[in-house]
């Protein structure tokens, strides 16, 4: 069975390391213009350049989105943009407009073109025009089935690489293309700025009664009326890698550095398990329940998902305190801090490759080893013994419900 290709997020610079440490053969972001998260942080020229010569010493591959729909005043700038990519040498570009392919093959003809799931590609009609338009990757719609899938792969050339996302938020539109945001808020969907209004609490108000609102209910009293599972495919990797999948997509450039490490990691060892012909070890199946998560679903993979009508919040049960910056074979480890813990505290520990394991806290020291009872100041340095050695950005974290009341 060929070992699919890990493709995680990665919505800023600190994402980005989290995401390459903890195992992604590739990673996709946006620079500051054409990409279909403008609230992700992104990236600028320059910062571009750092993160492509990061994977480069990682053996990373870089894939940059270029998928808004341009319009006229925006086009004339994309040659100008291409070129750059071409310069800095990325991988591949993801878009969904037939202008910018055709751009593309021109600016920038040593980047592979990936199709955008923007495109809403549900058939192998459709897949094979745009490979012989050029493109060397589909990334299919949310919305089709695993047979669906299998099917494009049997009947379109084995030279163009299927891709599908395996995790992350699901879009109650299809595959994101939405007027509601734009109608309601005046951030449109298609360019970048969804303000998810799908997550809204809805009411009716009768016009000539303002300020009198009247739930508008679901079978059983439920009042998110648009509101989608999560996608995660975690138990399901061997199917889609026997499916033809050549790429497993997580969601989450907006998400946190947190998110980014945590189901990276949890996806390696889903792969590497698959690959082998092994179960995967549930120690790393249960990382996708420590990441901030709506309930799950297996997305249309195996039918329609159904809603969850109940809320919008999402499950957050854990929260990171620290994090690595280096540690010496005896445990002794220098980290930054992100949430204040004190001495006694119960704590776990993660990283990239390296088992959740408890730990009870039993010392602190300062950066110039005075004993602390308590750190308490963001990205204060400070020092503390762990169970073992671990490589840089593995995580401390504590059990907290941190979701909205």
């Amino acid at each position: 069975m060929k070992k699919m290709e890990l493709l995680a997020p990665a919505g800023d610079m600190e994402r980005l390391q989290m995401a390459v440490a903890y195992g992604a053969d590739a990673v996709y972001l946006a620079g500051d213009t054409f990409g279909m998260r403008s609230f992700a942080g992104n990236f600028s020229p320059a910062e571009l350049k750092a993160a492509v010569e990061l994977c480069r010493t990682h053996g990373v591959r870089v894939h940059v989105t270029c998928n808004t729909m341009p319009r006229n005043g925006e086009i004339a700038r994309m040659p100008e943009w291409l070129e750059y990519l071409e310069e800095l040498g990325v991988d591949a570009v993801i878009l969904a407009d037939v202008g910018v392919l055709a751009l593309a093959k021109r600016h920038a003809p040593h980047v592979l073109c990936h199709i955008s799931t923007q495109a809403s590609i549900v058939n192998y009609q459709s897949a094979q025009a745009w490979h012989d338009l050029g493109a060397s990757r589909v990334i299919l719609a949310r919305e089709l089935s695993l047979e669906e899938v299998r099917e494009i792969r049997a009947k379109t050339s084995s030279a163009l690489e299927i891709e599908v996302f395996a995790h992350g938020a699901m879009c109650v539109s299809y595959s994101g293309r939405c007027l509601l945001s734009n109608y309601m808020t005046g951030r449109d969907s298609n360019r970048g700025a969804c303000a998810q209004p799908c997550r809204y609490q809805y009411a009716l108000v009768e016009e000539k009664r303002p300020g009198e609102y009247f739930p508008v209910f679901e079978e059983h009293g439920e009042t998110y009326i648009m509101n989608s599972r999560d996608m995660c495919m975690i138990d399901h990797v061997a199917e889609l890698a026997e499916a033809g999948v050549d790429s497993l997509k997580l969601e989450g450039r907006a998400k946190s550095a947190y998110y980014a490490a945590i189901v990276t990691g949890a996806y390696r060892h889903a792969i590497d398990a698959a690959a082998a012909g092994g179960p995967l070890d549930p120690v790393w199946r249960d990382e996708v329940e420590h990441i901030s998560h709506r309930h799950y679903s297996t997305g249309f993979f195996y039918g329609p998902p159904g809603q969850f009508t109940e809320n919008a919040r999402y499950v957050r049960d854990w929260q990171i305190v620290a994090k690595v910056q280096s540690c010496g074979e005896d445990g002794e480890a220098v980290l930054t801090l992100n949430n204040k813990f004190a001495v006694g505290d119960q704590l776990e520990l993660v990283g990239p490759d390296v088992r959740p394991q408890s730990l009870a806290v039993e010392a602190l020291w300062d950066a110039d080893r005075i004993p602390l009872e308590e750190v308490r100041h963001p990205q204060m340095v400070f020092r503390m013994r762990l169970p073992q050695q671990v490589p840089p950005l593995s995580l401390l974290r504590r059990k907290a419900d941190l979701s909205p009341g």
